[in-house]
């Protein structure tokens, strides 16, 4: 059930149905197995006094089959009460005209432990119904609860679409006059800037995309380190005052190359854009984690920083990081980081889920 309504939601919205599923499904079988409770309970003791109904009418024409007869001494035995003890039910009653003895009816306790276990599977079969019939409507009832969310971020999406749509024509229209400011005044640093900050657009733009899609089926099998180094040397010509270097990664990875470009990319543009002056990044691999590590201004909040929106610097509208961990999410790579004030931070993804086997 879940598995075929899992091929049409998002990871946010399955974790929604999952979570609005179980919330309803265990607090509803909790509540119907305490009932089941003391309706077995009640059971026992109907069953309990049956049996002690048919002990007294025994005790009168002691014409009883199932039950056993004998003759006990009157000392530490109460009428009229049944005793339950580890091999028998038991029960006591006067026998006229007799001085020292009781009557004893007694059940066997294999014979009292089987009509227990009848009550016990009867009511067990009718709780696995009821508990299908809970599942069902705790589904129905997931669904239900989910159709704003889905609602919400449909019109998200169409919304953030709009605005990549809207994006490209400006976008056009800016590369289109920064080469031609280029061809009549040459690479000036005014421009530089200019062309730094169109590249920053696009980059958002493509953050953006990453967002809307999800990429965990899409998987190809690549080279980690040719990657690596593409990324760097596009990267190089807009921080010349970085040192970045890369150590091993000779590996081969199979997943989404997409995706996993996102990432890089995002991680290696803030380690550069939160840099010191002549500061380094390096990138490194051991025992199949990637290690992204800078020697910039360090993380205040590190337990934060994948939060939607939450940024620590004027640059930037925090949206980053965020897509970064939807894409690990997606991918299925683990990420944590380490950091520290005007040390630095590294960044670490464990790629052992995504290397080819």
């Amino acid at each position: 059930m879940f598995a075929v309504w899992g091929m049409f939601l998002k990871r946010v919205e399955k974790e929604s149905l999952l979570k609005s599923f179980f919330l309803f499904f265990i607090s509803q079988s909790l509540l119907i197995g305490a009932l089941f409770f003391m309706n077995y309970q009640k059971e026992v003791q109907t069953l309990d006094e049956q049996i002690f109904s048919q002990m007294r009418i025994c005790s009168f024409d002691l014409q009883c089959a199932e039950y056993g007869i004998d003759f006990v001494p009157k000392d530490g035995h109460e009428l009229y009460k049944l005793y339950k003890k580890p091999n028998e039910l038991s029960s006591y009653f006067r026998i006229p005209a007799s001085q020292k003895n009781y009557l004893k009816i007694y059940l066997k306790k294999s014979l009292y432990d089987a009509k227990v276990s009848k009550i016990k599977r009867s009511l067990f079969l009718k709780f696995l119904v009821l508990e299908l019939i809970i599942a069902l409507l705790s589904f129905g009832f997931a669904l239900y609860a989910l159709s704003p969310l889905r609602n919400a971020l449909r019109l998200t999406e169409e919304f953030i679409k709009d605005i990549l749509h809207d994006f490209n024509t400006p976008l056009s229209t800016l590369r289109l006059n920064i080469s031609m400011l280029k061809s009549k005044f040459g690479e000036t640093s005014q421009i530089k800037r200019i062309e730094n900050s169109v590249a920053n657009i696009l980059n958002l733009q493509s953050n953006l995309r990453s967002y809307l899609h999800s990429h965990a089926a899409q998987k190809e099998e690549f080279s980690l380190l040719p990657l690596l180094q593409e990324r760097v040397e596009m990267l190089k010509s807009n921080y010349r005052d970085i040192n970045f270097n890369i150590e091993g990664c000779e590996t081969t990875l199979y997943t989404n190359k997409d995706a996993f470009v996102r990432i890089i990319d995002n991680l290696l543009s803030n380690a550069a854009k939160y840099n010191k002056a002549n500061g380094s990044v390096t990138l490194s691999c051991k025992e199949n984690k990637l290690f992204i590590t800078d020697t910039g201004k360090g993380i205040k909040n590190p337990k934060r920083v994948f939060e939607r929106f939450y940024k620590e610097q004027e640059r930037g509208i925090g949206i980053g990081l965020h897509i970064v961990k939807k894409l690990c999410d997606e991918l299925h790579i683990s990420i944590s980081l380490t950091s520290k004030l005007q040390e630095g931070t590294s960044f670490i993804l464990e790629l052992k889920n995504i290397l080819p086997k």
